[in-house]
């Protein structure tokens, strides 16, 4: 299973970013996808998750009400809506496949990772 991540690239604070995570095989209908990010310096921290149905989403504090993740299972695609960015949301952004059906917060409960994608946010 390979995952891509793009979308990234440099941004001005307050605009908007639309990341996508492309799969490689359809496998990833039947789980659930998260993103996380890594800024420099920084370890890796949880964004959001979505169930393999997208009926169940989860969101970090720090992005909720500004992030939407959601995901298209015919396409094997899984999207991440960046709005109103901030500077503290500079990073590079990991799509990830669930070892379940379910999201989840913590990184091992993922088994397939992409190779991320960089979001630098300007103030």
């Amino acid at each position: 299973v390979q995952l891509q991540a793009s979308g990234g690239g440099l941004v001005q604070a307050g605009n908007s970013l639309k990341l996508v995570c492309t799969v490689s095989k359809r496998t990833s209908s039947n789980n659930g996808m998260g993103w996380f990010r890594q800024a420099p310096g920084k370890e890796r921290e949880f964004v959001a998750g979505i169930s393999w149905r997208g009926a169940n989403l989860d969101y970090a504090d720090s992005v909720k009400g500004r992030f939407t993740i959601s995901r298209d299972n015919a396409k094997g695609t899984v999207y991440l809506q960046m709005t109103n960015l901030k500077p503290e949301d500079t990073a590079t952004y990991y799509c990830a496949v669930g070892r379940s059906s379910y999201a989840s917060r913590r990184g091992e409960n993922y088994a397939y990772w992409g190779r991320g994608t960089l979001v630098t946010v300007s103030s």
